[in-house]
């Protein structure tokens, strides 16, 4: 019996020697097949737009299919918590915002996922200082014009969905500028604008990247900058600070994630590989044209910005007294 007992022994560990050897071998033929980038919100907006730019450049430096599936609902949660429950064999992973990650563990009392433990950072992606827009033939001219109907309770705002950096903003407004704007949750950026165009919402408080074709074309106005200092983009909009909203100050950023367990060099190739594409001239030009500002960081430099920013968001949410709708 003790024989058999030692022999057992033996066989449980070199089966366990050769499943280490075989996850080795796994991460050093990294990728072997099509990668999937999850966009937890609607296509057309700022993550779904990141991500085609990224799945073009990937491909290219990793040889495989990176395919872009979109799956929006709940302010973005559902397809951050798919992420979140997903193999972290290096196939799967998130493109989203700030908004499930950071601002989502304040406003959702049962959120299915754990913002600081269920993901593994891999880079941060862009920034971009958000703009007060509003649809052309709204009536309203200037950010006074918005506080003084804003008052009245007969103005609402459009957001990209519940705990977005949208409507996090816009409660963020609601305080400062002491109105009272009614909140419209979307599934995401490009079904707002859409209805921000058409006329059905007036108002939204939105990162430029989407909605940049449409000010363009003049069918939105911007009004002005939700940071703290002016966008190069726009360098004739005031601030909502220059435009009577005191101390206002509000960047959100969009980043790459994966499943919890990730292995270490998996998500430092991932980085290297976005990293560069992000440093590329032609992407820096291009996401700079359209009001974005590409983040350079390792995956642990971005964990520690994702535990910053939890607590001063959190801090946000409370001050605002925003609520899931």
């Amino acid at each position: 019996m003790l024989q058999f007992s030692n022999i057992a022994r033996l066989l449980v560990t070199a089966l366990s020697a050769c499943a280490t050897v075989s996850a080795a071998h796994a991460e050093d033929r990294w990728p072997s097949k099509p990668i999937s980038l999850i966009v937890p919100y609607a296509p057309g907006g700022t993550s779904d737009v990141l991500a085609r730019i990224l799945a073009a450049k990937l491909h290219d430096r990793l040889g495989q299919a990176i395919i872009v599936e979109n799956k929006p609902g709940a302010g973005g949660n559902i397809g951050t918590n798919l992420v979140s429950k997903s193999k972290p064999d290096g196939y799967t992973f998130l493109v989203g915002s700030s908004g499930p990650i950071v601002i989502a563990g304040a406003l959702y009392p049962k959120l299915p996922y754990k913002p600081e433990t269920d993901f593994t950072p891999v880079s941060p992606l862009a920034k971009a200082s958000f703009v007060v827009a509003v649809n052309a033939k709204s009536g309203l001219s200037s950010i006074q014009d918005i506080i003084g109907k804003g008052k009245t309770g007969q103005l609402s705002f459009g957001s990209a969905g519940s705990g977005s950096p949208q409507h996090i903003i816009g409660e963020m407004f609601n305080v400062e500028a002491k109105t009272k704007l009614q909140h419209i949750p979307y599934k995401g950026s490009g079904p707002l604008l859409n209805d921000l165009v058409g006329g059905q919402v007036a108002l939204t408080f939105e990162n430029p990247l989407p909605i940049m074709p449409q000010v363009k074309a003049g069918n939105i106005k911007v009004l002005a900058i939700t940071s703290a200092q002016r966008s190069p983009l726009f360098p004739d909009i005031p601030t909502l600070a220059e435009s009577g909203v005191n101390g206002f100050d509000a960047q959100p950023w969009y980043g790459m994630l994966a499943p919890p367990g990730l292995p270490h060099d998996i998500a430092e190739k991932m980085n290297a590989a976005v990293q560069s594409i992000l440093t590329s001239s032609d992407v820096v030009a291009l996401l700079k044209g359209q009001g974005a500002e590409p983040m350079t960081m390792k995956p642990a430099q971005f964990r520690t910005l994702i535990g910053a920013d939890i607590r001063k968001w959190s801090e946000a949410v409370k001050l605002s007294g925003a609520a899931v709708d």
